[in-house]
């Protein structure tokens, strides 16, 4: 995930001069020295202590070198569930019928904050070089998920060991297929996670970025969307297969593809205004097994990205109309399909909430290594927990205008708030400014956090964040539970 920075001054220079860690000791030197993040901790929980950091980076280490991919995330899952439920959490397995987790930490009468983590990595294979790399071929955690499953049981561990501290009730949901952004709204839909668990009163999470590590970065009161809203499309084209040699007996889906593939690469600019910040991917074409046979048909796997419904609506009708003009016009057999396998619209933090967030924020690490962000044509499937999943329907079977745009009705019917956590570590960050090798962002085989300086970081900002949420104070005798 590629993050514009609005505002950076005075951020690198607090990043750890070694650049990421280059093993498993290295990375374990976050738990030495005092315990605490640069900048100190703001009353209400003491410093994090050192076994609870060392925890974290075992765990860290561990999920990065045994990564999972969506809809696979048993390990993950499993090793999640045991840390909360190690912490006195009540967790709950196979919510929306993947492998979602809830875990459920009682304190007494008060608030609800719902603290949400994803489970799964991507088909990228590792180029890190780091002695903890994944062990998996072909998959990596490329976007941080592991590190944001390490901050959050680190969050829930201190939270956990100073009940005295806070009132309320804390949700932690592991969610799965962030990646297909299928899973939030499975979670939420099919597994009934507000009426089983009950509505929160603010859902917060972050999110790894290739930002100076030792900060984190909100979007500014009244930017854009902090994330585009999104359309995933399977499309697949039907020609006749044959003999390589026969190609006039034959019908070429491969061509057809192509021929695809170009022309919706025009579809943004012919279908939006030129002010409208959208994009169209086609990310995977698939056909065929061997040089010397026509295949039967080709598929194609595309996302459209844009900050307004409306965008992508029009986008995503301009696309179904492409795919099957090219199949008319090349004499198809059969109609091609084009099918919706996911939506999830723009990501806007709540204001109120996100100024109570980010004044905590300022006060862990200090105003200058707090930023302010742009909006970012990547997506996620989050916002789906402010409308409770009901926004953005649609699924597997349907077509663009099958989909339906999300409802202002439900939007922003629960408060999030969302920021991200910078991972570059200074030496990497100070080359690339100077013109050298740019830093690997998210999703890229050399993408490798500073664990020391952003792990210690993403456990506060969480659990800091989750205490402006909940009532200050000692539960009641008697009250608390887990």
């Amino acid at each position: 995930m590629r993050c514009a920075v609005v505002t950076a001054a005075g951020t690198a220079k607090d990043a750890d001069d070694d650049g990421h860690a280059t093993g498993a000791e290295a990375a374990r030197g976050a738990v030495r020295g005092n315990g605490t993040a640069p900048g100190g901790r703001p009353p209400g929980g003491g410093p994090l202590p050192r076994p609870l950091l060392r925890a974290a980076v075992e765990l860290y280490l561990d999920l990065h070198a045994h990564p999972e991919l969506s809809g696979h995330e048993h390990r993950t899952a499993d090793r999640l569930a045991a840390r909360l439920a190690g912490h006195g959490c009540t967790v709950t397995r196979s919510v929306g019928g993947g492998h979602g987790l809830v875990g459920v930490l009682r304190n007494g009468p008060g608030p609800t904050v719902l603290l949400r983590t994803e489970l799964d990595a991507l088909p990228v294979t590792e180029a890190t070089g780091l002695p903890y790399a994944s062990t998996v071929p072909g998959v990596m955690h490329a976007c941080g998920h592991d590190l944001h499953i390490a901050a959050v049981a680190g969050a829930v561990a201190h939270l956990a060991a100073t009940r005295d501290t806070w009132r309320g009730t804390v949700l932690v949901v592991g969610q799965p297929e962030e990646e297909t952004l299928r899973g939030a709204r499975s979670m939420l839909t099919e597994g009934r996670l507000y009426e089983r668990f009950g509505v929160p009163d603010a859902v917060l999470a972050q999110h790894a970025a290739p930002l100076p590590a030792g900060t984190l970065a909100h979007v500014p009161a009244g930017g854009p969307p902090l994330m585009a809203g999104s359309v995933a499309v399977e499309a697949v084209l039907h020609g006749r297969g044959g003999h390589a040699a026969t190609p006039h007996l034959n019908l070429d889906p491969v061509l057809m593809a192509a021929a695809t593939v170009l022309r919706l690469r025009t579809v943004v600019a012919e279908a939006t205004a030129p002010a409208e910040q959208a994009v169209l991917t086609v990310g995977s074409v698939r056909a065929g097994e061997r040089g010397n046979i026509t295949p039967d048909h080709a598929e194609l796997s595309l996302t459209i990205r844009a900050f307004t419904e409306e965008a992508l609506d029009q986008l995503a009708a301009a696309a179904e109309r492409v795919v099957r003009a090219e199949a008319a016009a090349s004499g198809a057999p059969r109609t091609p399909e084009f099918t919706v396998t996911a939506r999830s619209p723009a990501l806007r933090p709540d204001p109120a909430l996100t100024a109570r967030v980010r004044r905590v924020h300022e006060a862990l690490l200090g105003p200058g290594r707090v930023l302010d962000l742009a909006g970012s044509a990547a997506t996620e499937d989050f916002p789906h927990f402010a409308s409770g999943g009901q926004a953005g329907q649609g699924g597997p079977g349907g077509s663009a205008g099958a989909v339906g745009s999300a409802g202002s009705e439900a939007a922003g019917a629960v408060p999030v708030a969302y920021w991200m956590l910078g991972t570059t570590g200074a030496g990497p960050w100070r080359t690339a400014r100077a013109g050298g090798a740019p830093v690997p962002p998210n999703h890229a085989p050399g993408f490798a956090p500073d664990v020391r300086a952003a792990l210690p970081v993403g456990i506060e900002a969480l659990e800091l964040a989750a205490r402006q949420v909940l009532d200050p104070g000692p539960a009641g005798a008697g009250e608390a539970a887990s």
